[in-house]
């Protein structure tokens, strides 16, 4: 089931966990974890005493937010304006838009089965305002709708964790016996006003009431769609092979790319023959571009891929992976200059070879040299590309590092003599030491720290060394000296 993606059966508790200050903690859980007792924020070694069977993913929170990021913009099909609420909800402006899909209740419904399409479960419900809205699809009857004369009716036995509020604030109205939302809004407004006039909105429940009943404007702040990019080309008749119209597509392109400075990763080259078919040919460059050679190079030996049946009289180009890219002025006449001669070369190799023939090195997030890069796709996004080395570091890396016996005159400071690979190396001149600690979420316990020395012998080899360890640390014997690089 795990292979295939499938969800687990409904009567397994399932839930998603974070890392937190003191170990693993429930992010979220399905149905059945709820119904065993267990919330949001638990820890995970808690709850499996309540529940031993108890299965356990860690949530990958980035890319939920991602994926609903996504998910908002696809849900301006009903409607223009969508917002995110939460980790967890959309909100949808639908004023004026029902009618287009038969009513509200047939909106809702079509909201629902489209939804679940994509294999997602929805709670839905349709209020004047967003506090409205919020509380009845959660609590509420299933596809709920309020008319606007009746928000206070409606809201008012459902739970008052329906108006957003903190745990502390829940845990302090349900000690003053306000469990509803009614109950709360019977209370006298003086008296709830005198405990909570310094609270925060999230903490305020006269202001998420108001909120709720429509006496506090809580506007929708749609944000704007990305651009859509596409340039394309409309023939007075059939032909059969788009090679011809393809540098007037990029350079159109590569226009609309300009104006909203991005560059472009992945292209796709689409023609629409006469009788009906489509066929795309896909191009991925190596770094974010808005040069049109650069884009016109990535379909070099790749256009007679494309079928053209009896011809095609469309063809568009679209950008469909962009990049913000920043040009820089580097000469006096104004003209902006990207570095791009590592990507063209990286695109000529991945055009000549295949993709999965090229690899290149990328930066990690690491202060350990060996460390500090690592290597994969040519044409991934996990990672910036290492194009130049740091200057205070060497060109060339041993791996391993190569140990050497060291003669010094000061036990914390430079070598004086060494021997390496059976030569004696004099040391005319050095700087340093660099300390690199060791990473504790990374290494073993007893990991030395490391004392890095610039060495040039008399001879004027220059090396990097290191001391790993100090005299009296207790983390071992004496320290150890390895050669881990050479400069040029």
């Amino acid at each position: 089931m795990e292979r295939q993606s499938a969800a687990p059966p409904d009567d397994i508790a399932v839930v998603l966990a974070t890392e937190g200050p003191h170990g693993p903690v429930v992010h979220t859980g399905n149905r059945a974890a709820r119904l065993a007792g267990i919330t949001a924020g638990a820890r995970v070694v808690d709850v499996k005493a309540i529940c031993p069977d108890l299965r356990v993913e860690y949530a990958d929170v980035a890319g939920d937010r991602v994926a609903l990021e996504r998910l908002m913009l696809w849900a301006r099909r009903w409607c223009p304006w969508t917002v995110m609420d939460g980790p967890d909800g959309l909100i949808l402006d639908t004023t004026g838009a029902d009618h287009l899909w038969g009513g509200e209740a047939a909106m809702l419904i079509d909201m629902e089965t489209r939804l679940s399409l994509l294999g997602l479960t929805t709670q839905l419900a349709i209020a004047p305002t967003w506090g409205a809205a919020w509380a009845l699809a959660r609590y509420g009857p299933v596809r709920a709708i309020c008319p606007p004369d009746q928000i206070a009716a409606r809201l008012a036995p459902l739970p008052v964790a329906g108006l957003r509020l903190g745990g502390e604030t829940l845990l302090l109205l349900r000690r003053l016996g306000l469990k509803t939302i009614g109950a709360l809004a019977a209370v006298p407004r003086l008296s709830l006003t005198r405990r909570f006039v310094r609270a925060p909105l999230a903490a305020n429940p006269l202001m998420r009431l108001d909120q709720a009943m429509g006496n506090l404007a809580e506007p929708v702040a749609s944000p704007a769609a990305p651009p859509r990019i596409r340039a394309q080309t409309r023939l007075p008749e059939p032909v059969q092979d788009p090679t011809a119209y393809l540098a007037a597509l990029c350079t159109d392109l590569c226009a609309q790319l300009t104006q909203h400075g991005l560059g472009c990763r992945r292209l796709r080259l689409t023609v629409y023959r006469t009788d009906g078919q489509i066929s795309t040919l896909d191009a991925t460059a190596a770094a974010a571009s808005h040069d049109p050679a650069h884009l016109r190079g990535l379909f070099n030996d790749k256009l007679e891929r494309i079928n053209p049946g009896f011809g095609f009289d469309l063809i568009t180009l679209d950008a469909g992976v962009v990049e913000p890219v920043q040009t820089v002025q580097v000469g006096l006449d104004g003209k902006g200059q990207d570095d791009l001669h590592l990507p063209l070369l990286i695109d000529r190799l991945v055009a000549r070879l295949g993709a999965r023939a090229v690899i290149a090195p990328r930066h990690y997030g690491s202060h350990i040299p060996e460390r500090a890069e690592t290597r994969g796709d040519v044409l991934g996004t996990a990672a910036p590309l290492l194009s130049v080395r740091d200057q205070d570091r060497p060109l060339r890396l041993l791996s391993p590092p190569e140990e050497v016996r060291v003669i010094y005159a000061v036990p914390e400071g430079p070598p004086a003599q060494f021997i390496w690979r059976r030569q004696t190396h004099q040391v005319a001149r050095y700087a340093g030491p660099e300390r690199i600690a060791p990473e504790w979420w990374t290494d073993r316990p007893g990991t030395r720290l490391r004392d890095y020395f610039k060495i040039e012998d008399h001879s004027g080899k220059r090396l990097w060394l290191y001391r790993e360890g100090l005299h009296g640390d207790g983390r071992g014997a004496d320290p150890r000296w390895f050669v881990h690089g050479m400069f040029g």
